[in-house]
């Protein structure tokens, strides 16, 4: 009586793709029977003294298996597993675009939420004494309030869990990757974030309020029926909706890397080729700007060689996604050098190419994807920009010849910004599982109230 029972074996049929549904008590009879049939047959097993894998119990399997002429191995069959579910077949590639349009939509319940507020003006709703607000009234004002939105918008639409902890960061805290704190409130003033002043009881009363411009990101997804979602959007806060001109500029650079990696993506196309593209077109757009310098002594291919971009863009492009968020990370990097025009530079890695070419191997060290792109496989594709005080100080960053330090200051207060979709990738090219659109004109308007 204390939870639900478990489903009888014609319940568990209907929602398992299995050829056989029993009990476990059933299992030896089934072993001894296929090994009647098959005398001499290889039995794969997982690995075997693995806290990371369940164990049958002897008393299911010791009979059958202890016969002489079977041999036991759990050397391949975990490989091929993992090997199996990098590329999806058509219903688990619905799976996945079925989690994507529901957290697609709660990306943009979010956004609504924060433009409803600029449209209607910074006032959050009376409650009567002995009712208190509907959701209707609620306002965005703290990272934790965003994520609940989030997540009741999955809720909604019958998504039971997230794929992993959202990630909700405001301001210059977007410059931490796997932020999931999701505990501040946004910057807002006009009492300035050390003021005596600056208490809960001030950010909770009547008085007016300016939240300052920021950005808001948030990492997201749900899960439906076990597969996964990953979607990032970083949207503007304060500043009526609007980005500022260096976030702007920050995030429609982030955007061109996206669609430069898009435009790419194909079977047989190595992941590695994507990642560097990216970071040629980070150049470009700091040259552009004035943070990165131009001219003879700074070319695109000496500050790709310097290592220097991977102080704004340290992780990798994308990973495979399906069961898990990170789905498989163990065979999604081989082992086996690559051969040919492909290149790996992985941590430890001796080039085969010229840096020059190719750039620092700090670019690839963090690569969740290293292989050949096939068709049915299922990535993201998530380029970022950001200001980590760590990192550019660990970098010396201010300190470089490739860099305008007074004009890198101006854009720190960005923090970062991150736009991710979920792909999979066709015979001909690639197709957008993710819904939620993430041009600057449409989240501008969404996020001003305007749309």
């Amino acid at each position: 009586m204390w939870s639900v029972p478990p489903p009888s074996l014609a319940v568990a049929a209907q929602s398992h793709d299995a050829t056989r549904v029993d009990h476990p008590s059933a299992l030896q009879e089934t072993l001894t029977t296929l090994l009647t049939a098959h005398p001499g047959a290889l039995v794969h097993t997982l690995p075997r003294n693995s806290p990371l894998y369940p164990e049958l119990p002897a008393t299911y399997t010791s009979f059958a298996l202890a016969q002489d002429s079977v041999a036991v191995t759990d050397y391949y069959l975990l490989t091929a597993l993992q090997n199996a579910r990098l590329t999806k077949d058509a219903y688990e590639i619905e799976l996945i675009r079925r989690a994507n349009a529901i957290s697609s939509r709660a990306h943009e319940v979010v956004m609504r939420v924060l433009g409803q507020a600029v449209k209607n003006g910074l006032r959050q709703g009376a409650a009567a004494a002995d009712c208190p607000l509907l959701p209707g009234e609620w306002l965005i004002e703290k990272e934790a309030e965003a994520e609940a939105i989030f997540v009741a918008s999955c809720r909604r639409e019958g998504a039971v869990h997230q794929a992993y902890l959202p990630i909700v960061a405001a301001s210059t805290r977007a410059s931490t990757l796997h932020y999931c704190c999701n505990d501040r409130d946004f910057a807002w003033g006009p009492v300035s974030p050390h003021d005596h002043r600056n208490t809960a009881s001030f950010t909770t009363s009547s008085l007016d309020k300016q939240i300052l411009p920021q950005v808001l990101l948030i990492d997201a997804g749900c899960e439906w029926s076990n597969y996964a979602s990953d979607i990032t959007r970083t949207m503007p806060v304060g500043n009526g909706g609007k980005f500022t001109l260096e976030a702007r500029a920050i995030y429609s650079l982030v955007l061109e890397m996206q669609h430069a990696s898009f435009a790419l993506l194909k079977p047989g196309l190595h992941w590695d080729e994507v990642q560097l593209v990216c970071h040629h077109t980070l150049i470009r757009g700091f040259q552009r700007l004035g943070i990165f310098r131009s001219g003879a002594e700074h070319t695109e291919e000496a500050i790709l060689a310097s290592g220097l971009t991977a102080a704004f863009f340290p992780h990798g492009l994308g990973h495979s996604l399906g069961m898990d968020v990170h789905d498989v990370p163990t065979v999604s990097k081989p082992t086996d050098p690559i051969s040919g025009n492909i290149v790996v530079l992985g941590e430890g890695a001796k080039p085969t190419v010229n840096e020059a070419k190719w750039g620092h191997q700090s670019l690839y060290r963090y690569l969740r994807l290293r292989r050949p792109l096939e068709q049915g496989m299922v990535v993201t594709v998530e380029p970022g920009i950001y200001f980590s005080p760590h990192l550019l100080g660990r970098a010396k960053a201010h300190d470089s010849s490739f860099v305008d330090a007074e004009v890198l200051k101006r854009y720190e207060s960005v923090g970062g910004v991150r736009i991710e979709d979920v792909v999979v990738i066709t015979e001909g090219g690639y197709e957008n599982l993710t819904t939620v659109r993430s041009d600057v004109e449409w989240l501008e308007g969404v996020c001003s109230g305007v749309l």
